[in-house]
């Protein structure tokens, strides 16, 4: 009997599913946008039917035996997304109970981060891997801390949202209430803010240059390839905030590996260089030059849909 499980992960602006077989292969893929329901229950249907048309295709010697999920705001101890800033469903939803009733089958749910960290040790890098940090980056930063092969969810199932830890004191504004988060910083919103306080004290000259381009991460990237000096030290400042809070956790879980998972990771050496050397310079020597930061080997995969899915395949193998 081949066995598969729905692998699906909610976004503010997108939602998207696949079912995954045990070796990480992808046999169907759907997606919708997360905003054309304003209410949960809606959604759940919308994915319900979408699922049962594939899972009427599936042979009989084929079957799936579970569902996860990766959401913004997931506590995997009660299965609720709970105050999820960047969806439209406010306070406490009790999704991986409304999500099991409709598809009848066992429902694991974490936030997007937690479930990538699973998707790099089942399908990734982090295979075998006993203590490691999963770090995405993207609108925000959202990470996720795996110590004697276990995820650390902490008490309340929050642990691990190194994304609002102070990097700045008193620094900027940050859409969760508390001002000076690390994803103000290092993100792509963090990234453009940094080149636009750059283009603010800069000469004339290089403000009239910037001012006719459309400022986002790509040509940040692109001029900093050229060797642009505005663009170049942008991803210097983020690079460095990155490592020096880096140092931060190392010292706190003592990991093997860090691994970086979003699109601004592809900027290579212009964000890994001083995140490596200010990580280094600002540990203790018992840690230093012992932690491998590395790019996610699922960065080009469909990596929500396997962390995801990888959720569930722990949650089976811890039973067994």
């Amino acid at each position: 009997m081949k066995e598969y499980i729905w692998g699906i992960d909610i976004g503010g602006t997108n939602t998207v599913c696949g079912l995954v077989d045990t070796k990480g292969n992808v046999l169907k893929e759907c997606s919708f946008k997360t905003r054309d329901f304003d209410n949960p229950k809606d959604f759940v249907n919308h994915l319900s039917s979408n699922a049962k048309k594939t899972m009427d295709l599936l042979n009989p010697d084929e079957k799936v035996i579970g569902v996860g999920v990766g959401a913004p705001n997931g506590n995997y101890y009660t299965g609720n997304i709970e105050f999820a800033p960047n969806l439209t469903w406010e306070g406490i939803v009790p999704l991986a109970q409304m999500i099991e009733q409709a598809f009848n089958l066992p429902v694991k749910l974490t936030n997007d981060a937690n479930a990538a960290a699973l998707g790099e040790a089942y399908f990734g890098g982090a295979k075998g891997l006993s203590d490691f940090i999963m770090i995405t980056i993207g609108t925000g930063l959202g990470s996720a801390f795996v110590a004697n092969h276990n995820l650390i969810y902490g008490h309340d199932g929050f642990a691990g949202e190194m994304g609002h830890m102070n990097a700045i004191p008193d620094g900027r504004q940050c859409s969760c209430g508390l001002k000076g988060c690390l994803e103000e910083y290092v993100s792509s919103r963090g990234i453009i803010q940094t080149m636009n306080e750059l283009i603010q004290q800069a000469s004339k000259k290089d403000q009239d240059f910037w001012n006719d381009k459309t400022l986002d991460t790509i040509t940040i990237y692109e001029e900093a390839i050229k060797s642009n000096p505005l663009a170049a030290m942008t991803f210097e400042i983020t690079g460095t905030i990155l490592g020096i809070n880096l140092a931060r956790v190392v010292t706190i879980t003592s990991p093997s590996h860090i691994f970086l998972f979003g699109g601004i990771v592809k900027a290579g050496d212009l964000l890994l260089k001083p995140a490596i050397e200010n990580m280094n310079k600002n540990l203790l020597p018992i840690f230093r030059d012992k932690v491998k930061i590395e790019i996610s080997q699922l960065q080009d995969k469909n990596a929500a849909i396997l962390g995801a899915a990888a959720l569930m395949l722990n949650d089976l193998k811890g039973k067994k």
